[in-house]
């Protein structure tokens, strides 16, 4: 890889954030990879921060907004992946706080009643443990699994 200078470092990553959200530890990642000296990238971080091309409150909104609504992740899994990329829960918190509880299960209430369609089990406490599993995975409680997964039975039986 082409080494580059602090001042290139800094305008490629201003274009790549003026395109879209990034986070600190995204940038800092890149600057490590380009072998930017650790001075230069404090320098660096520093500009973007204060020229306001990384925020973290507006990226973790967006990211919240996104694993919600295009990959339907629970909370508990947008939680884990905003802690990956090094995001305080003092951020995300309040951010989670604005979100209805019932958007949660709006949510996960069309993803299990399409996995019931291909989830296969002996009867039908296998099939809810599976679908449990399912809905823990893709990071939402256990209380909103249950009453979503108690809905679709109710629906399947007045079919």
């Amino acid at each position: 890889m082409q080494k580059i200078d602090e001042k290139e470092a800094l305008q490629r990553l201003t274009l790549l954030c003026s395109q879209s959200e990034h986070c600190e530890s995204e940038m800092l990642e890149k600057m490590r990879r380009w072998e930017i000296p650790d001075d230069a990238r404090a320098r660096i971080m520093a500009t973007l921060i204060e020229e306001r091309y990384i925020d973290h409150q507006r990226y973790c909104r967006g990211f919240i907004h996104d694993k919600m609504e295009y990959n339907h992740w629970g909370r508990r899994k947008i939680e884990q992946a905003l802690w990956m990329k090094g995001i305080e829960k003092s951020i995300s918190t309040p951010l989670f706080d604005e979100i209805d509880e019932d958007r949660w299960t709006d949510i996960l209430r069309p993803l299990i009643r399409q996995k019931r369609k291909s989830v296969k089990g002996r009867n039908d406490y296998e099939i809810n443990q599976k679908l449990l599993r399912f809905a823990l995975g893709r990071g939402f409680s256990f209380a909103e699994a249950r009453e979503c997964i108690g809905d679709v039975d109710d629906v399947e039986e007045d079919w």
